[in-house]
């Protein structure tokens, strides 16, 4: 039996342009111009063929979207749409004025990237000195507008020590919700593959999560962790939804393809941005074609092709493990998770 496919979330890369030089940056990003970045009127036209497909979230990220000058006449469009919009952004460029232009636009959640506690730490990793400072007054101006954000850190080894630390952090700030990526090491993450940690620590990380949100006053979401649904299932724990908010829900642990796909800068549709294999573009492609009929998308839909112990897991339908992890590690994006040291105990799970 093949996975649901309901849209759930489209994260679209708006520009890859960026003011900051982070370590683990998928994009490896830099400050310059970027050639096949759309302009307004053709990004419009794509949002009306998301809301022809769905309803999902609609997350525009980049590089840094704030350094797109019609980026709140894309956000209002897309609310005017139905679409639910959302902001990834590092914070720097978040002032008084943007932050009221950001609420004036509809959208809904803006997410705030903050890797280290402290402007030492988070400042090594993001490349700029003054990138943690700049981040906490964005985070002000966020407040001071009454725009709802949540805190995203990347878990590495060098910050991994620090995940208690980081939670407090989001909960001084205010923030609705912290967001713990596990490092997917591509683009310039690849660089950091020393930093990227085992599946040993990996779980252990899962496990100190699952402790965490069972105390916390805010929602804690692993992502780019598809098995940490398995050991908050096992726990008996909750799986990261408090309240019905969109930006909240847990459906399964690998979305790539199933319930979310990333859209780059020049229109290549892709399951994830980790997972750079193209779906489809938009120069040829309406959107619901592509998130309809795309092959890759019909495999990732079929757990029955899955291979390893990925294939034979009785897991495999709430977790799926990080297809482009596999792809990193195997070339084949249908392999097994190689960070997960589950043993699975059902070997007839996949009936096609």
């Amino acid at each position: 039996m093949k996975l649901e496919t309901t849209l759930l979330m489209v994260a679209w890369e708006v520009t890859r342009s960026c003011n900051l030089a982070c370590v683990h940056c998928r994009a490896s990003s830099l400050h310059e111009s970027y050639p096949g970045e759309y302009g307004t009127e053709r990004c419009l036209k794509i949002l009306d063929e998301i809301a022809s497909t769905g309803r999902p979230v609609v997350i525009l990220t980049g590089g840094e979207p704030l350094l797109r000058k019609d980026i709140f006449d894309i956000a209002a469009y897309g609310t005017a749409k139905g679409l639910r919009m959302a902001l990834a952004t590092n914070g720097t460029l978040v002032t008084e004025e943007i932050a009221r232009r950001i609420k004036e636009s509809g959208i809904l959640r803006v997410s705030i990237s903050l890797d280290g506690p402290d402007a030492g730490r988070h400042d090594r990793f993001r490349g700029v000195p003054g990138a943690f400072a700049g981040a906490m007054k964005g985070i002000e101006a966020l407040k001071k507008a009454g725009v709802e954000f949540q805190v995203n850190t990347t878990v590495t080894r060098s910050n991994l020590a620090f995940m208690q630390d980081m939670l407090s952090l989001a909960v001084r700030l205010g923030a609705a919700a912290w967001h713990v990526f596990l490092l997917v090491p591509t683009g310039r993450g690849r660089e950091m593959a020393g930093e990227e940690i085992d599946a040993e620590e990996y779980e252990k990380t899962l496990e100190l999560l699952r402790e965490l949100s069972g105390k916390s006053p805010i929602q804690i979401k692993p992502t780019c962790a598809p098995h940490y649904l398995r050991i908050a299932g096992k726990a008996g724990a909750a799986s990261g939804r408090k309240g019905g908010h969109p930006f909240s829900a847990v459906t399964r642990g690998c979305l790539g393809g199933t319930g979310f796909c990333f859209i780059s800068h020049t229109g290549r549709v892709q399951p994830c941005g980790y997972l750079e294999i193209d779906c489809g573009s938009l120069d040829r492609q309406g959107f619901g074609e592509i998130w309809r009929s795309s092959p890759v998308f019909e495999r990732l839909r079929n757990p029955a092709l899955y291979g390893g112990k990925c294939g034979r897991c009785e897991y495999i339908r709430i977790c799926g493990g990080c297809r482009a992890r596999a792809y990193e590690k195997t070339g084949d994006y249908l392999s097994e998770e190689p960070c997960c040291i589950y043993e699975p105990v059902n070997c007839e799970l996949n009936d096609g």
